[in-house]
């Protein structure tokens, strides 16, 4: 018995995947992650949720349009009615989309006449109030992400962010109304739709607060946010079950681990930093070594000379200074398509020498890994940290794999994932 898709999920990237199913899983909803495009093939297991992750976010419009409803057909295909698109909790985009294109094609597909739209994620300290995203106390477009090397946020207001990529009428929904609660939020709700509104960007700084929007939208046909709302989303589908699934069985348990980063945010520079003071290193030098089977090749050799109790780290983490200058010389994209390629050669060359744990830094790093070691979909696991969970793949050989968002986790996050491995799995670190 497979259990019925109570909610389908498209989500633009791998880490963001991993984030929502989460969110729902810790709701009490059996949830199944898949990564890139399902066939009729795909087997799932006991599920109430199924999430497609996908490789979107930074994709053309039409392309990213075209994939996101790909996966939504597949999902009605297999029993869902209610469809969750999930982005970051930064809004990342490009100035030209393609959150706003997507979101149109899927409002479309479900016959939506309003769709709720919530970035907010307060535990990971992402909150909105009066339209505007906050990254911890700074305002998103004050935040490092109006650096970020893909998708530069330089505006913090979600109601500009949106209506600059749809020219469907964008209205917002106060924290005044949220905090009075689902009622409130659901006749404001019915109000903007019967005045031809047809997205409403939320306020939202609190769980809370979350948890009225999805007991408010509990029955649309499409809603959209990060994992934040997700959780609240779950929480209401889930009724009074409440979160009743165990953890399950570790089934890869002690084994050698290696973590790999690609991300240059804030975040996983600090881990990067704490993670060389503390475990061997090896630097992916793009400018230095521009052929991504040869940078393998001397990456995977470094590796062979370490001691079998090693817990490395492989990375290609820059400062903003270093990555602009790799940018001018290589070119963005070619230095992204460079670094992506070698990692997943990395990635495949690890397992085939034993490595059974991979920890990775970043969307485009995780995609990277995902699609080398052609994972399709896995049993999430327990936490390591809010978000981050352990992904148990499926097969004879089972491979455990960490897929961190590049602003997630305390700074000693990537090396207390990688000791993990060597204590038997999550389980001296989940506290879940």
């Amino acid at each position: 018995m497979v259990g019925r898709t109570v909610i389908g999920v498209i989500a633009d990237d791998v880490t963001g995947g991993t984030d929502v199913a989460v969110a729902f899983r810790r709701a009490g909803l059996a949830t199944v992650i898949l990564f890139g495009q399902p066939d009729e093939q795909t087997i799932l297991t006991y599920h109430d949720a199924v999430v497609i992750a996908l490789k979107t976010r930074t994709l053309p419009v039409d392309d990213a349009v075209a994939e996101s409803l790909r996966a939504a057909a597949w999902l009605k295909n297999h029993g869902a009615v209610q469809l969750y698109f999930k982005y970051c909790s930064t809004f990342d985009s490009k100035p030209e989309g393609n959150i706003g294109q997507v979101a149109d094609a899927l409002a479309d597909l479900q016959g939506a006449r309003l769709t709720v739209v919530a970035p907010s994620s307060p535990e990971h300290r992402r909150t909105q109030y009066m339209g505007n995203l906050f990254v911890a106390e700074q305002p998103l477009a004050e935040s490092p992400m109006s650096h970020h090397p893909l998708t530069p946020m330089t505006d913090s207001n979600v109601v500009r962010l949106l209506t600059a990529q749809t020219d469907r009428p964008v209205e917002l929904v106060s924290q005044k109304t949220v905090r009075a609660g689902a009622r409130a939020i659901r006749e404001c709700l019915d109000d903007l739709a019967s005045r031809g509104v047809r997205y409403a960007v939320t306020d939202a700084i609190s769980a809370a607060d979350l948890q009225a929007i999805g007991d408010a939208c509990r029955d649309d046909v499409l809603v959209t946010g990060a994992a934040g709302l997700a959780g609240g989303l779950g929480r209401a589908v889930a009724g009074t079950r409440g979160a009743s699934q165990s953890h399950g069985e570790d089934p890869v348990g002690a084994g050698r681990s290696v973590a790999l980063a690609g991300s240059c945010s804030s975040r996983t520079r600090e881990q990067v930093a704490y993670m060389r003071d503390h475990d061997p290193a090896f630097f992916l030098d793009a400018i230095a070594t521009p052929d991504p089977e040869k940078l393998a090749e001397s990456a995977l050799a470094w590796f062979a000379s370490l001691p079998a109790e090693a817990r490395p780290l492989i990375y290609s983490t820059l400062e903003p200074d270093e990555l602009r200058r790799s940018q001018e010389i290589l070119g963005t994209e070619r230095s992204a398509a460079i670094l992506e390629t070698a990692t997943g050669l990395i990635a495949r060359g690890l397992v085939a020498r034993g490595v059974r744990r991979i920890v990775t830094a970043g969307g485009e790093t995780s995609g990277a890994v995902v699609s080398a070691l052609g994972i399709q979909g896995g049993t999430i696991g327990a936490e390591i940290a809010p978000g981050v969970p352990w992904i148990y793949t499926t097969g004879p050989v089972p491979i455990a794999v960490l897929l961190k968002s590049g602003n997630f986790g305390d700074p000693e996050l990537l090396v207390q994932a990688v000791r993990a491995g060597a204590r038997t799995g999550e389980a001296s670190l989940a506290g879940h």
